[in-house]
């Protein structure tokens, strides 16, 4: 994940101190009734996402971002204070931006920043209210190729083998820009990324495509033309 370009406000708040005194409310402090959840989400490498949350907090102090399932030093990612009318964000280099909601947004993301991401509400009083929600990232399909043994053929004669190269999880097989429709004289590698055509008849010629696809984004290949010689 890129590191976020913001300008802070750190006034007389040194973060460490702030992560500090977070630490020892996080012992003292009593339990309280407010609520805050955590909207997980799935994201596509390379954009900006936003991890919303949804709390009834009155009189907010702090809110503070960890990366994982516990709230500490070592993994503090952002934290907004709110005091006396400002905001003061950090801590320097993190790898998030709080926003005046308390909301997370996260720039340029990897797959390495899936995971589970915990936030720390502190409110006046020493009452906190603390919830986990999860980033799922996927990565960004890339266009596949399509390669074919043979594009002129001869009907009841010749056979012909496509094959998509992509990393993606899955993939789909297109004929004439619609999905194709199988024959009993098709046939597709465990994998889908083989597909045999024996033997070849007249109303297979056309153009064939593969299509790769994982939960988040897809990408087609470029039209391999099959051409097929009958009398």
């Amino acid at each position: 994940m890129g590191s976020p370009s913001v300008s802070t406000h750190r006034g007389h708040v040194h973060w460490q101190g702030l992560l500090l005194v977070v630490s020892l409310l996080n012992f003292w402090s009593q339990p309280t009734t407010a609520q805050v959840t955590v909207e997980s989400i799935e994201a596509v490498e390379g954009t900006n996402v936003t991890l919303h949350i949804h709390h009834n907090a009155q009189n907010a102090a702090s809110f503070m971002w960890y990366r994982g399932e516990t709230a500490g030093f070592h993994n503090n990612i952002a934290y907004l204070s709110v005091s006396s009318g400002r905001h003061v964000r950090g801590p320097p280099n993190g790898q998030g931006i709080v926003e005046d909601d308390g909301s997370l947004l996260l720039q340029n993301v990897t797959m390495n920043d899936s995971g589970i991401y915990t936030i720390l509400i502190l409110q006046e009083g020493c009452q906190q209210m603390i919830s986990c929600g999860w980033l799922d990232v996927y990565p960004l399909v890339s266009m596949p190729t399509l390669l074919a043994s043979n594009t002129r053929v001869t009907e009841n004669k010749d056979a012909v083998v496509l094959t998509c190269h992509t990393s993606a999880d899955f993939i789909q097989w297109l004929f004439n820009g619609t999905n194709l429709r199988y024959t009993n004289r098709m046939k597709l590698s465990l994998d889908r990324r083989n597909l045999t055509i024996d033997p070849v008849q007249r109303w297979d010629a056309g153009n064939y495509q593969c299509k790769a696809s994982n939960r988040m984004n897809s990408a087609e290949s470029a039209y391999v033309g099959l051409d097929v010689i009958f009398e």
